[in-house]
């Protein structure tokens, strides 16, 4: 099937802008979300063989997950455990709903597997979206595989009040989130990376706490797991302070990494016109550098802070790296871009015959052991 898309069905694809493929994509999913029968076909067709991982107090039935970005807006919510994930990250989601930042923002680089988009968290904002994962749940097609819900700040809601934006979307959202990501390291939205400094990330995670103890209470439910998602281009300095607050307001995990600002050096003279486009790098030649962050962030904190691996996975090889450098999961974006519906089956066939051969009885016991 890796090889149908590859051949035939990417290149029809990619003759299209990138942000109306992707549309196409999610436009698929979710009409396969609505069907129980083509739920079922697809998960016979791309199902993952399970490798299970239980973090977070969750039950993941593989350790490999769709990131922010792809879905938005929640509309295939059900689809992506079928087409073989463990788990997803819907959003990010901003309190208020927002276009985002002007179009063409989605540019190919094909020949170095790389995107870079500025798309500006165009979503439809948080009180709809809950009507649309609310509506998942009465029609019974929530998933079994965990999700999560990556939030970021609304334009039009400055850097100050930016704590009150965030934990107003986590309250709205609190009850459809196996876990919560605050994304501050976005590059597409003026001024959010800002929201990574020690004294500015405080105020944000501790009002995003204190509701999640709201929402606990009044549910009777334990609080919901937070994360936070880092930049790739954090010194050792922005990192370590970063990690001092996890304890300090309880987080469970940090997402490692976002998107990059910073360009490869390349003589291919269409993926240096995608370069030099503004925005977000993610694919292979982010892959390297998010590595070696997970690597730093398990050797500082002894390994005790579960990282979300993400940046430049293609393929099984790339997978056992991240897990081995110190990640607990793993995300993908760019690979699903270029390697189509299969890359999940395939990953996992390959990741599980990785465990075997290592000797481990689980996909855990290999994470962090080349950090």
């Amino acid at each position: 099937m890796s090889l149908l898309y590859r051949t035939i069905l990417r290149p029809a694809l990619f003759l299209q802008d990138s942000e109306k493929a992707h549309r196409r994509l999610i436009s698929s999913l979710s009409v396969t979300s609505r069907s129980r029968f083509l739920m079922s076909l697809t998960g016979n067709l791309y199902g993952s063989p399970e490798l299970p991982v239980k973090l977070f107090g969750l039950d993941f039935p593989n350790p490999l997950g769709i990131a922010a970005g792809i879905d938005k807006n929640g509309e295939a919510v059900p689809a992506w455990q079928s087409i073989g994930f463990g788990f997803s990250e819907i959003g990010g989601v901003t309190l208020h709903d927002q276009l985002g930042n002007p179009r063409p923002r989605m540019f190919r680089a094909t020949a170095e597997k790389a995107l870079v988009n500025r798309m500006g968290f165009n979503n439809i904002g948080a009180e709809l979206i809950h009507d649309k994962l609310s509506d998942w749940k009465e029609r019974g097609l929530w998933p079994g595989a965990p999700v999560g819900i990556n939030l970021g700040k609304s334009k039009i809601t400055s850097l100050e009040d930016a704590p009150k934006d965030y934990a107003g979307s986590m309250e709205i959202l609190w009850n459809h989130a196996d876990f919560f990501v605050i994304n501050v390291s976005s590059p597409n939205t003026i001024g959010l990376r800002e929201l990574q400094q020690s004294r500015r990330l405080d105020s944000i995670l501790e009002l995003c706490q204190t509701i999640n103890l709201k929402c606990s209470e009044k549910n009777g439910k334990r609080p919901k797991s937070l994360l936070v998602k880092i930049a790739p281009e954090l010194d050792d300095y922005q990192l370590k302070e970063i990690l001092e607050l996890i304890p300090k307001h309880n987080l469970q995990g940090i997402v490692a990494t976002n998107t990059t600002t910073k360009r490869p050096d390349t003589n291919n003279s269409r993926c240096k016109a995608v370069y030099d486009q503004e925005g977000g790098l993610s694919g292979l030649p982010l892959k390297d550098t998010s590595t070696e962050v997970i690597r730093k962030i398990y050797r500082m904190t002894g390994g005790k802070i579960p990282i979300i691996g993400v940046g430049g996975i293609f393929n099984d090889e790339d997978a056992w790296e991240k897990i081995t450098a110190g990640a607990s999961l793993i995300q993908l974006y760019t690979g699903l871009v270029f390697e189509g519906p299969s890359i999940a089956r395939s990953i996992m066939t390959g990741l599980k015959k990785r465990v075997k051969e290592a000797g481990f009885e689980t996909i855990t016991e290999a994470v962090g052991i080349n950090a």
